[in-house]
């Protein structure tokens, strides 16, 4: 019986190369062992050369969400600034306010991205000890101005800069030391193209010490406690998924070959592409000028039932492309994810059979 495999064009998870899955297939060690050592430095180190950061780096057996709550724990003691364009910089904000933290929102309409002189404008009138914002808001295809926003976060020294780069990180360059980003995290499922459950957050010394020192944390997924714990014994505190990071220093061995560059240059290359198709045949939901590198969101101007279209197209060819997100924008809208392993070839793939499916 032939395998079906189904190539996945969602915004996560990616596609992900057999080679990377088998790389799993190790029998298992203990994970106090040398062994382990050896297998969670290099991916840690490996992970701070392709990102170009003198900044602690945390791979964690967790969703990325772990680190959007964590974040918060530990460095926000009281206020919050909430940048929310989307559902996910939503949920940021939703956790913050689950935490008990007091919370104001910097709303924006879907679709529209969050503009630096805003947040200079919120932070002159309020002193907070966090700002929250996606980089990538994987809902609508935002791709917000992370490192102008970073350079405004420099006048404002006390309070941190905390990123959710979760569709990102990996496929969008990034200068994090640069622009003074506190806190960036990410998902390994997304434009890593790794299997889903690790996640990874970079943290400067600045939010370190905040994290050593607030009164109340995390626990698990606690910033000082994870990076303490890896300087002293060069490990994790709780279990790790040891057959996941074998996956993943394949993985990563991969994209330092490729470079960050290099990685960055191929998703613009396949972001330019896809707009270009969706404006010659739909139009970009995004605003202009902030359209993600990662993930394209259309408008279904042609009226098309995208569900049925998804569907058939993934149940003749074997490819699948998402719906757009949520009661909002299910049907008004569809993505595609082009992030991680996939080319410009792939990609011009699966639009060719839309217009033919479409009848474009």
């Amino acid at each position: 019986m032939k395998e079906k495999h189904t190539r996945l064009y969602i915004p996560g998870p990616t596609e992900v190369k057999r080679e990377i899955i088998e790389a799993m297939n190790e029998w298992m060690f203990g994970h106090r062992s040398g062994t382990m050592t050896d297998l969670f430095t290099t991916i840690t180190e490996d992970t701070k050369n392709f990102l170009g950061t003198d900044n602690h780096v945390i791979v964690l057996s967790a969703s990325g969400t772990a680190f959007m709550e964590s974040t918060v724990n530990d460095l926000v003691d009281k206020d919050v600034l909430c940048s929310t364009c989307g559902s996910f910089s939503t949920r940021q904000a939703q956790i913050a306010e689950r935490l008990g933290k007091n919370v104001d929102r910097l709303d924006y309409e879907w679709g529209k991205a969050v503009k630096p002189e805003d947040v200079r404008e919120a932070l002159e009138k309020k002193d907070y000890d966090a700002f929250t914002c996606v980089m990538n808001e994987t809902s609508t295809g935002i791709r917000n101005p992370i490192e102008e926003i970073g350079d405004v976060m420099k006048d404002f020294p006390d309070t941190m800069l905390l990123v959710d780069a979760i569709s990102a990180l990996g496929g969008d360059y990034i200068d994090i030391d640069k622009h003074g980003i506190d806190v960036i995290f990410t998902s390994v499922q997304k434009a890593f193209a790794m299997p889903p459950g690790l996640a990874v957050c970079v943290v400067n010394d600045k939010a370190y010490q905040r994290s050593k020192e607030a009164a109340s944390g995390s626990f698990y997924a606690g910033l000082a406690k994870n990076i303490d714990y890896y300087k002293k014994k060069g490990q994790t505190p709780s279990t790790p998924a040891i057959s996941l990071m074998l996956a993943y220093k394949a993985q990563m061995k991969r994209m330092l070959e490729e470079g960050h560059k290099g990685r960055d240059q191929r998703h613009k290359d396949m972001a330019s592409y896809t707009q270009k198709w969706a404006k010659k045949h739909f139009e970009m939901f995004p605003e202009e000028g902030y359209w993600s590198q990662t993930v394209s969101t259309i408008k279904n101007t042609q009226g098309l039932n995208i569900e049925e279209l998804r569907q058939g197209i993934n149940e003749k060819y074997g490819l699948l492309f998402s719906n757009g997100y949520g009661k909002q924008l299910k049907e008004k809208t569809f993505r595609i994810g082009h992030m991680g392993q996939h080319t410009l070839e792939t990609v011009k793939e699966l639009t060719d059979i839309i217009e033919k499916e479409a009848g474009l």
